[in-house]
Order: C-alpha cells, then structure tokens, then sequence
C-alpha cells in the first residue's frame, strides 16, 4: 500500500501526575511500558496526526493508552484472524491478582478488588504472575497507532469481518507485528485442555514468575495456553 504518515509534532511535557501513576504501578502487565508510552503520547501524538492514503485521510488523536493482545506470525506485516485479538481499555496490570491471592478471589466469588469477573474457564495473566481481566474480544475494526515502544511506531488497520468472520489487519511503512511488540509485557490466555477439565491459577507456579522480556509465559497443569504479544496503543483515528 502505497501510504504516508505525516506526524505533526511539537514540544510538549508529561503530565507529573501521569509520571507519578506510573512509578506507583511499579508492578503489572504495563508497568515497564507506562512512562515510556506516557513519553510517546506527549511528543508523538500532541498534536493532530493526518494519515493520507488513495482512500482520503484519517485523522489521529492522542487517546489514553490502551493495549491490544495480538496474535500472528512476528514476522508479518499483514495477516488474518484479527477476530480473535482482544482490546484492554485500561492497564489491566495495576488491577490484577497475585496468584497467591487466588484464594481471595474464589472466596469472594471471582470478583476482584477492581471489580472484574474472574472466569476459571478462560482466564489470563502476565508476566509477573497477576491474573488479569480478560480484554475485550474482538479488538474493534479500525486505525489505532502502535508502537512496542522500542525503536517503531506504525498505524495498525484492522478490518471489518469478511462474510466467514474473519477480520484481516496490516502494518504501515512494513513493520512487522514484531517491531509493533512491547517485549517487556507478556501475557497468556489459559483454558481447560479437556471438556470439564480443570484448569486453575493454583495450579500455577509461582517460581515461574517473573517472566523475561520476549519470553513464553509459563504452562499451567490441566490448560492449554495461548501467547498473546502485547502493543501499546497512542491513538486513533476517525475518518473524515
């Protein structure tokens, strides 16, 4: 696709307070990536983007950052299945549950301190062992600029579903899913590997944690586990 990513920029400051929230959430899916992303939001997106293409212009703003949880090939620059990426609105690390909390959580009848519903037939966690609200699945169609917060930074395109459900996405200026991945979050999905199975956070190892950037999350006894590599999102766009 022939495209151009026109980035107004000009100087801006973080917020302290954004700073502060960071450092405070010192442990949690996106702890290592909020001041980075905080940076990348104050002097990428504090201004107006313009996205140009054949198909007219889409406009980006600065959102608050989100995160999408990908799968695909790290290598590809376009790929299908996008129906089965999911979207967390908010940092879902600074409302999790240490593992060794679960107990709590099964007492409390799976709602957590931040009041989301724990499903023990598909549930997720990071690397440091916190089990995470599941993300909105499927990740919304349409623009959202990612980055992994490391040296790229790229409009990510995901489209509406085909007539078979599928929803295709594609990368910009040929970045791959890789160089849109924040290596530092790792995140897994985990579900019964049988009908009726068990499949439990207690069964989880803790020495496991924490997991090493760009490493695979650990298995659990009883599940089948899915990798899902994590980008931030700074902005979105809205069509003209």
């Amino acid at each position: 696709m022939n495209s151009m990513l026109t980035m107004i920029t000009m100087r801006a400051r973080v917020p302290r307070e954004t700073l502060l929230m960071c450092m405070r959430n010192a442990q949690g899916l996106m702890s290592r990536a909020c001041v980075a992303a905080a940076l990348l939001m104050a002097t990428f997106l504090s201004a107006e983007a313009v996205y140009a293409s054949g198909e007219g212009q889409t406009k980006f703003k600065r959102i608050p950052t989100q995160y999408i949880a990908a799968l695909g090939d790290p290598g590809a620059t376009n790929g299908s299945g996008a129906q089965l990426w999911g979207l967390w609105p908010v940092d879902p690390g600074p409302r999790g549950v240490k593992l060794n909390r679960y107990q709590s959580l099964k007492e409390a009848s799976g709602i957590a301190p931040a009041r989301w519903k724990f499903d023990e037939t598909d549930w997720w966690l990071e690397e440091h062992g916190l089990i995470m609200e599941q993300p909105t699945i499927p990740l919304p169609s349409g623009k959202y600029v990612v980055t992994g917060a490391r040296k790229m930074t790229a409009v990510l395109t995901v489209h509406p579903a085909d007539s078979h459900g599928d929803r295709r996405w594609e990368l910009d200026h040929g970045a791959t899913l890789y160089d849109v991945t924040h290596l530092a979050c790792r995140s897994a999905r985990y579900t019964p590997a049988t009908t009726g199975g068990s499949c439990s956070p207690a069964s989880a190892k803790q020495s496991a944690f924490p997991v090493a950037p760009g490493g695979a999350m650990p298995p659990v006894e009883g599940c089948t586990k899915q990798d899902y590599a994590v980008l931030i999102v700074i902005g979105m766009g809205t069509e003209n």
